[in-house]
């Protein structure tokens, strides 16, 4: 089966995965997804309809704009992707222009122009809520319409909405298929850079979720597809599932000579 590109550049993104996560996801009416990010799960299955959610508003309001106002949003962000967009004197206006706007679409256009030329794709935000990547210098960013269009056509079966994820689990009904790809659980007391948001995600929450996990699968019936690193605490946390080892696509540290490979985890709680 052919894979979709997500439109966005997602630290953690789950492309690399995908074969190994369709594999695993169980058949139902309705995909729900607590952690959102780039979509690359929703791009690359075939359910009747998604619950999408993620906690950050940003992400939720460009997706709700993608999804009705295609034409305009591809037009407007297209325009800043050119020579003069692709400086650092431009970036950085721009990223002081997102941080003060009140206006939805025009925080929807510069939140995709700002992804596509920062450094590495990432998001992050300041104590203040202000977005504080810098400047990626990249030779010529990327645009990308063929991957919004198809977002587009995909997002006309998918409800998206800006909740944590304890409210998104909560709200499952019978039917549905639940994947989760929280931020992962740090290797070390020194790794957690998996902050992407402005919330990290603590290990309380991460043992939280494999609660929530484990009663929906056991009382409500509802399967929910978790993924993470493979670890002590993670096989701690999901006991109760079935536990697949994905070899590791990707390397965690930041220097070559520290570089090790680390298995993930897809466990089922069914």
């Amino acid at each position: 089966m052919k894979k979709n590109r997500a439109f966005l550049k997602w630290a953690g993104g789950k492309y690399p995965l995908l074969d190994d996560i369709r594999r695993h996801l169980p058949q139902g009416d309705c995909l729900i997804e607590p952690f959102v990010g780039a979509g690359s799960v929703f791009l690359n299955t075939d359910y009747d309809r998604y619950h999408l959610a993620d906690i950050n508003g940003d992400l939720i309001n460009l997706y709700n704009i993608v999804k009705t106002r295609t034409a305009d949003f591809i037009n407007d962000a297209r325009a800043l992707f050119n020579t003069s967009g692709n400086t650092a004197e431009t970036y950085y206006a721009n990223r002081v222009a997102f941080n003060a706007s009140q206006d939805i679409y025009q925080r929807a256009v510069l939140f995709l122009y700002l992804n596509r030329h920062g450094y590495n794709g990432l998001c992050r935000y300041n104590l203040r809520g202000e977005f504080n990547v810098p400047f990626g210098r990249y030779r010529k960013p990327y645009f990308p319409e063929a991957e919004l269009l198809w977002f587009a056509e995909r997002a006309q079966k998918a409800t998206f909405v800006c909740e944590s994820y304890d409210v998104t689990l909560n709200s499952a009904r019978a039917g549905s298929v639940v994947y989760c790809d929280p931020p992962y659980a740090p290797l070390s007391a020194t790794a957690n850079f998996t902050a992407y948001h402005t919330n990290s995600f603590s290990l309380r929450e991460q043992q939280h979720l494999a609660e929530l996990a484990s009663k929906l699968a056991q009382e409500n019936r509802i399967p929910v597809l978790i993924s993470n690193h493979d670890t002590l605490l993670t096989r701690e946390w999901y006991q109760k599932a079935d536990l697949h080892v994905v070899k590791a696509r990707r390397s965690i540290s930041r220097s070559i000579s520290g570089r090790t490979h680390v298995d993930e985890l897809l466990a089922l709680f069914r």
